[in-house]
């Protein structure tokens, strides 16, 4: 689907084009993005433009979720590729803005989801997650969406988003998409494209150590410590990686468990080279007819 997608940069030109859209009873998905774009997300505009009447991508490198420390001026901005992608998958508008837009001179305010957002990213990236959730509750008020879409690979954001919304009563559906992978099996992520072509390949290590580590649920293991161990163990054992954490999580709480029930999590963070990269997989042990699990 070719569509030359509206490129706004103001509120008052998003909450016009809304305006326009509600008055013609369309349902509004929004897909919040920072550029760089890539088959994940175009995954997610595809599912919008399917379920809804009016589509609304934001693109916006949001300052608030860098630590001084990361890579925020170099992360990459490819804005006339990113529109193709848009127009391709038939957005109706592309917001734009400018980080001034977005926080003003003078803003002051914050939002933070006590608990969640001080585990496994959180720790590791400390305020990372007040950014998003700032920055994602700001969108919802000026597109004010039906249903906004993101992805599994992300899953701790989501969680917390889902949190978020919930808890502040925000008329918005969070729809969670699959993770979309290369055919080897990474997690496609806009960070992949800092890596070598040796580092590339270094990377596959991650999905490979989290879809082993399925296969061994799937055999019947149920014991969280040795699928640690494991993903812990193939990730330390390959040449250019170094692990940050490996979990067993369930998926509502983002704690640890000792065994696994319910629905959980196998989530792990890496450095290869000097790129940081994060993956998961969810594993559903709710029994299945044949008594095994589904995962």
């Amino acid at each position: 689907m070719n569509v030359t997608p509206l490129v706004v940069a103001t509120i008052d030109e998003v909450r016009r084009a809304v305006a326009a859209a509600r008055s013609r009873s369309l349902s509004l998905g929004f897909v919040p993005t920072m550029g760089a774009l890539h088959e994940g997300h175009a995954s997610l505009l595809r599912a919008a433009r399917q379920e809804c009447g009016f589509v609304i991508a934001s693109i916006f490198v949001n300052p608030t979720q860098f630590g001084p420390n990361e890579d925020f001026k170099r992360y990459p901005r490819t804005l006339d590729a990113d529109l193709d992608l848009c127009r391709r998958e038939g957005a109706d508008v592309v917001f734009t803005p400018e980080p001034s837009t977005v926080y003003p001179h003078g803003f002051r305010t914050y939002v933070e989801v006590a608990g969640l957002q001080d585990l496994w990213e959180g720790a590791a990236r400390p305020g990372h997650f007040r950014g998003v959730t700032t920055v994602v509750l700001k969108l919802y008020n000026i597109v004010q969406p039906d249903t906004a879409y993101f992805g599994q690979k992300d899953a701790q954001q989501v969680r917390i988003i889902e949190q978020m919304v919930r808890d502040l009563n925000l008329p918005v559906r969070v729809r969670v998409c699959p993770t979309v992978r290369e055919p080897d099996g990474l997690a496609l992520s806009s960070r992949n494209r800092y890596l070598s072509a040796e580092e590339r390949e270094q990377a596959r290590v991650l999905s490979q150590a989290l879809f082993e580590a399925k296969a061994m649920i799937a055999e019947g293991a149920r014991d969280a410590g040795t699928i640690r161990e494991h993903l812990a163990t193939r990730i330390r054992e390959t040449p250019g990686a170094v692990l940050d954490y490996v979990a067993v999580l369930d998926a509502n709480s983002f704690q640890e468990v000792p065994h696994l029930k319910g629905r959980v999590l196998l989530v792990l963070a890496a450095r290869i080279g000097t790129t940081r990269l994060i993956d998961n997989v969810a594993v559903d042990m709710a029994p299945c007819r044949t008594g095994d699990v589904s995962v």
